[in-house]
């Protein structure tokens, strides 16, 4: 048993010590840096400019950097600038409690809110922000149990088991914490992350989505940028300054640590770097992969987001109502559609497939005889099969679950199905209750004439790209049924009872007049929820379980191939892939050349706002206010004077740093540690930078903190904010 102990403890010391060389050299600005382990980085970020310490980025004995910064929303990132909770993300990132908050009456969307003292702060119910309070290695303790030769489902049960145990006790060391144990390296390493939850977020400002989106969907991804991206939220606590829920005794909360923003600006070659919670990068899959996603998934999901965006631009242009419904779905939409054919694009320019295949070769031929032996070829077999399955996944994903009716009312039946099944009248009650508040969410944001044309485009694509040996036998039946999916939405819209909301009220209301034992048949007879469940049967029986098993069976055999690359590649710092926990990215001010004769300077101005201003195009009508302060050049103090003399507002700029989604909303930071930007895209060039980093095209697009600052004062006439805020330079 000693021996085995022993062993456990010298495979941990030796695997971290793999990891820990992996740190030492990066090509360029690629890499997303794990805070703890910042001591590593911090000779080459002192080298690049920077003046602080590893300990002023993060420390767990005293506040750091890291005490500024907010896991927002569950997807984003925010950074807090004041002493009293006062918090910056993206506008986009806010998008929702804003649309939330916004009517026809009040349409905070388009004329922008401002709360003018603390009483006209907007509560956010769900809405929560999560500070790091540690993160530590757990490697060992999570191994701890395991044996070699224990099969893989016995590794799993092991890591589960202590992994959860890790957490619990971790959760118990103060109040309103959560923590999660984070598997890194595909399974070579594990971390611990604990979480202080702060769920009273109130919305304090945020400009008009003129400024707040300008340019829209066409300047999305795009350099040059001039889009003001940002919201204003406010963090509140109890009187000690605990997270608590929502309550009017609460306070304003005091932070550790908040950001000073620097007015200094910012010059081509300035050290800048990012601390957020990038999303998901997969920089280190094999070409089999990276062929699917180029060649395949991306081309398919860019088509079917082709239509539906189609669909719903034509009637949100017409109608102010529609267009307030559908702003936060349209641009949830179209992110991803224009995203993924920057990446597409990307990865053909790099020739990512052919370069990842040689260096594949190469591996092969360094591991040959040695436990890595044969891991590409087998990767690339499970691929191979795996394909039509994943396909299959993508199509469900993009046509079956976009439409809102038939996703809404499976939803829905299922909640009151819960409650039919359960004896006590409290916990029906509840049920009901839930399956109340989503129907009110879904209506109030629900166009069916959008849906409706979406359910035959999708369908029709659905017919036409799915081998008939993949189609659920449902879709089969109702195509031959119908004739046309255009007949089949005719049905499915014109009978099912979810398609009006006073119709869904009664029929509710009479199932469920016994209180307990609700009979809800005709719910789930209901032709929307008969394609909600049958889509979803298909899919989980037929396509998930085998995507998951294959799956299950490639990430095994990453873990290897993990492994063998970072001993193969000793010389060359393989950071881990990004999973939403906090990261540190670090680079510079540069511009870029995307194409031959082209060069793009890395800062904007007001000037380029102007010259794109158009009051017939929604997208690019600014506020007649800004107009104003343009033309009588009344900038107040946000006034810079560019190279040529002339009077500006910088608006935005690009950096190196390595970013990916969950960074919307980072704070940008200087060689001092203080504020210049915030995060908030990247250049569509440089969006497979989440599979492959090029030094040359991967840029982040950061808003100027003066320009915003500018809106708050000049715009929103809201200085009460910026009196709050801490200002060097």
């Amino acid at each position: 048993m000693m021996r085995t102990v022993f062993f456990k403890k010298a495979l941990a010391v030796a695997a971290s010590a793999v990891l820990a060389s992996a740190f030492l050299t990066v090509k360029a600005d690629e890499g997303m840096w794990l805070p703890s382990l910042i001591s590593q980085r911090i000779g080459d970020m002192q080298a690049k400019g920077f003046r602080l310490s590893a300990e002023d980025i993060y420390s767990i004995n005293q506040a750091s950097l890291k005490d500024a910064v907010v896991l927002f929303g569950g997807g984003c990132t925010g950074e807090l600038i004041s002493s009293e909770g006062l918090l910056l993300t993206n506008h986009h990132c806010g998008y929702a409690q804003i649309q939330k908050h916004s009517s026809v009456e009040h349409d905070y969307l388009k004329d922008g809110f401002w709360a003018m003292d603390r009483s006209e702060e907007l509560p956010n119910p769900g809405l929560e922000v999560w500070f790091l309070d540690r993160m530590e290695d757990v490697t060992g303790a999570v191994l701890d149990g395991y044996e070699p030769g224990m099969t893989e489902q016995q590794r799993d049960s092991v890591v589960r088991t202590n992994s959860e145990a890790i957490a619990g006790k971790a959760e118990k060391d103060g109040t309103g914490l959560r923590a999660d144990v984070e598997s890194l390296y595909y399974g070579n390493q594990y971390f611990l992350f604990v979480y202080r939850v702060f769920k009273d977020v109130r919305l304090v400002g945020a400009p008009p989505s003129s400024i707040g989106k300008f340019g829209g969907d066409t300047d999305n991804w795009m350099w040059p940028r001039h889009t003001g991206d940002f919201s204003i939220f406010r963090i509140y606590a109890d009187k000690d300054n605990n997270p608590a829920e929502y309550s009017e005794d609460n306070v304003p909360y005091i932070p550790k640590k908040y950001f000073k923003i620097s007015l200094g600006g910012v010059s081509e070659g300035d050290f800048t770097f990012i601390y957020g919670f990038p999303g998901r990068t997969q920089e280190y899959i094999v070409s089999e992969a990276v062929r699917y996603i180029s060649e395949i998934s991306d081309p398919h999901k860019i088509a079917l987001r082709t239509l539906r965006l189609d669909i719903q631009d034509r009637y949100m242009s017409a109608s102010q109502a529609v267009r307030i419904q559908y702003s936060s779905k349209n641009a949830a939409v179209s992110n991803s559609w224009k995203k993924w054919q920057g990446e597409m694009r990307g990865i053909r320019k790099m020739n990512t497939v052919e370069t990842k295949k040689e260096n594949e070769r190469l591996f092969e031929e360094w591991a040959a005889g040695s436990e890595y032996s044969g891991i590409v070829g087998r990767l690339d077999s499970l691929y191979r099969l795996m394909e039509p399955y994943a396909f299959a996944a993508d199509y469900y994903n993009e046509t079956a679950r976009a439409i809102e009716l038939t996703s809404f009312a499976a939803e829905y039946a299922r909640r009151l199905e819960k409650a039919a099944g359960v004896s006590s009248p409290d916990e029906a009650t509840q049920a009901r209750e839930s399956a109340k508040r989503l129907a009110a969410a879904f209506y109030k944001d629900y166009y069916m004439p959008i849906d409706k044309e979406s359910f035959i485009a999708l369908m029709d694509m659905f017919d036409r790209n799915i081998p008939s040996g993949f189609k659920p036998e449902y879709f089969t039946e109702s195509m031959g049924r119908y004739g046309s999916a255009e007949a089949w939405a005719d049905s499915l819209f014109g009978n099912s009872v979810f398609s009006d909301s006073s119709a869904l009220t009664k029929t509710v209301a009479a199932a469920c007049a016994d209180g307990v034992g609700t009979d809800i048949t005709l719910l789930t007879d209901d032709p929307a929820v008969e394609f909600g469940n049958e889509f979803r049967k298909w899919y989980m029986e037929g396509i998930r379980s085998v995507v998951q098993r294959l799956g299950s069976e490639i990430t095994l055999l990453y873990r290897d191939y993990m492994k063998g690359q970072m001993e193969f590649n000793k010389d060359r710092a393989l950071y881990p892939d990004a999973n939403l926990t906090l990261r540190v990215a670090y680079g510079s001010v540069q511009g870029y050349s995307p194409a031959d004769g082209t060069y793009y300077l890395p800062m904007s101005t007001i000037e380029g706002i102007m010259q794109k201003d158009n009051p017939d195009i929604f997208d690019y009508n600014i506020p007649q206010r800004l107009r104003d302060i343009y033309a009588e050049k009344d900038y107040g103090e946000w006034t810079v004077t560019d190279a040529s003399g002339r009077l500006t507002v910088p608006v935005c700029f690009i950096a190196t740093n390595h970013t990916s989604g969950g960074n919307s909303g980072s704070p940008v930071i200087n060689a001092d540690g203080d504020l210049i930007g915030i995060n908030f895209d990247r250049v569509w060039e440089g969006t497979m930078s989440d599979i492959v980093f090029d030094p040359d095209l991967c840029r982040n697009i950061s808003l100027d903190i003066r320009y915003v600052l500018f809106i708050i004062d000049k715009v929103a006439g809201a200085g009460h904010l910026i009196d709050e805020m801490t200002f060097t330079d």
